[in-house]
């Protein structure tokens, strides 16, 4: 198996075990049902997915031949658990996965994007450092930048395990000048972006913390 060839679901759970492992590690390594509920979850995620236990389940099967995920299940445990083996595998550092969690999870996005939204994965203090990160992973052959889209002053970058969920076409872009277009280097726009994908993310995190108590309560046993 290529590396580039991930299935989508397969994709979507390793992002989510490299995700999880950071974001709520008294609950990692994550059960099936935890890994099914984090694929599914309406926030940080797009698109938003409907895979039963089944499809989760036959994902992580294959990630785990192919030596990105393995069972990590306790002594005593009556529930099976699985941890990702990416730092391994795939040989990269944690600014660098957790860049590359984000865009399997969310696809193709703008470095202000990135950097806002991996916060919660790894610190990447400016969008040089997060332009470092994607440098490497270009490099290393996991990332690739992509064609601006029309009216548009940034980058966009994705990921290369595997083919995308294809993206709706961007609007047509306003006749009248933003502010940012009146920069020369676009780097209002750019700090703009990455506040305003900050405060969403802010958000969304208040969503997915809700979304994980809801996942905890149900696996409560029934008294």
């Amino acid at each position: 198996m290529h590396i580039g060839e991930l299935t989508a679901p397969e994709q979507r759970v390793l992002g989510c075990l490299i995700e999880k492992r950071w974001t709520t590690p008294d609950q990692y390594p994550l059960s099936l049902n935890s890994l099914r509920l984090a694929c599914n979850q309406s926030t940080n995620r797009d698109p938003v997915t409907d895979y039963d236990d089944a499809t989760v389940r036959a994902a992580v099967d294959r990630l785990t031949r192919y030596g990105l995920a393995r069972l990590a299940s306790g002594q005593g445990s009556r529930a099976t658990k699985y941890r990702h083996l990416a730092e391994e595998a795939l040989g990269l550092g944690r600014e660098q996965l957790a860049v590359l969690a984000v865009l399997l999870l969310r696809g193709p996005q703008t470095p202000g994007e990135l950097k806002a939204r991996s916060e919660r994965l790894a610190t990447l203090g400016s969008l040089d450092q997060v332009e470092r990160v994607l440098e490497a992973l270009t490099e290393r052959g996991y990332a690739r930048r992509l064609e601006r889209r029309p009216g548009q002053k940034e980058d966009r970058f994705e990921h290369l395990l595997g083919p995308q969920t294809a993206v709706p076409s961007a609007p047509a872009p306003a006749l009248s000048p933003s502010p940012a277009e009146l920069t020369e280097d676009g780097g209002l726009e750019a700090r703009v972006e990455a506040l305003e994908a900050e405060l969403a993310e802010l958000r969304e995190q208040f969503a997915e913390l809700r979304d994980a108590r809801r996942g905890e309560t149900a696996e409560l046993p029934p008294r």
